[in-house]
């Protein structure tokens, strides 16, 4: 197995960002999948190598990235030591990062022997879910879109109605503590005024009630991060989509974050063979 670890994607005027590949080499063309990860994610968070691992053995080519502002560095692509980068993240951005991965594995010729550029799909974990759906519906080029714990809608998030909100639109700065690293991580107002100035295009519900393309919805029942009732909100806003519920899982399907084990937590594993199902048929 083919395994390219930390390439850098430079960008002119803008910041890098990290991918990696995985895929066995066969030279001969293999449907894409992107991953995209999640609110105070990394592509290297828990079990994601040994999902793009499973991946590449059932024949797909496997790419994973770090979202260019989540906080991370060429340099440390795991966690968060930019925390000024983080501040600065917002879904517009994550939307133009995509499409650079995109842009970058149709177009690069390192690997076009691998790579059948006319199918690709993308799934996305939890808040990178609403991205891949969003980005599934404007891009032609994404063929199937597959949300894990996906979100359903992002302006509810900001909870506009709080004291917390009218704090930070005064002092132009909040701070959300990550439980794992008890880091106090930073959002600028600029977040909430590129939702506003492009909150048609981050509608989720918008995208998926226009999405005309193949959609997998996995959620864990016991999912208290993000509800199973954002998973029944998009499958209502389009009846084509699949909606798999997977009894007993919890928002990250049993993993963890370091990942020791050499095999796939169960709910994980299930999840992996659904996606790979409905990706390959």
């Amino acid at each position: 197995m083919t395994h390219y670890s930390n390439h850098v994607l430079e960008r002119s005027g803008k910041k890098s960002i990290i991918y990696d590949v995985i895929f066995e080499p066969t030279q001969q063309p293999k449907p894409i999948v992107i991953f995209c990860h999640g609110y105070k994610g990394f592509k290297d968070w828990g079990a994601w190598n040994l999902v793009a691992e499973t991946f590449a053995k059932a024949g797909f080519f496997f790419v994973k990235f770090n979202f260019s502002h989540n906080g991370s560095t060429v340099e440390q692509p795991i966690d968060f030591p930019d925390l000024e980068a983080f501040a600065q993240n917002n879904y517009s951005k994550e939307l133009e990062d995509l499409e650079a991965i995109l842009d970058h594995i149709t177009i690069t010729k390192s690997f076009h022997k691998e790579t059948a550029v006319h199918n690709i799909s993308v799934i996305g974990h939890s808040r990178g879910g609403g991205i891949a759906l969003i980005k599934a519906e404007e891009d032609a080029r994404i063929k199937k879109v597959v949300t894990w714990a996906g979100v359903s809608d992002y302006k509810i998030r900001f909870q506009e109605d709080s004291k917390g909100f009218k704090i930070w639109k005064k002092t132009g700065r909040m701070y959300v503590e990550n439980g794992r690293t008890r880091q106090q991580m930073p959002h600028d107002w600029q977040f909430y005024e590129d939702f506003k100035q492009n909150e048609q295009r981050l509608t989720i519900k918008r995208a998926m009630t226009a999405l005309q393309k193949p959609c997998l919805l996995i959620h864990g029942k016991k999912d208290t991060t993000v509800s199973l009732t954002e998973a029944k909100k998009l499958k209502r806003w389009n009846s084509n989509a699949q909606l798999e519920i997977i009894e007993g899982a919890n928002h990250v399907f049993g993993a963890s974050h370091p990942w020791k084990k050499g095999s796939l937590p169960k709910h994980l594993h299930e999840v992996v063979g659904i996606t790979s199902t409905f990706l390959t048929n």
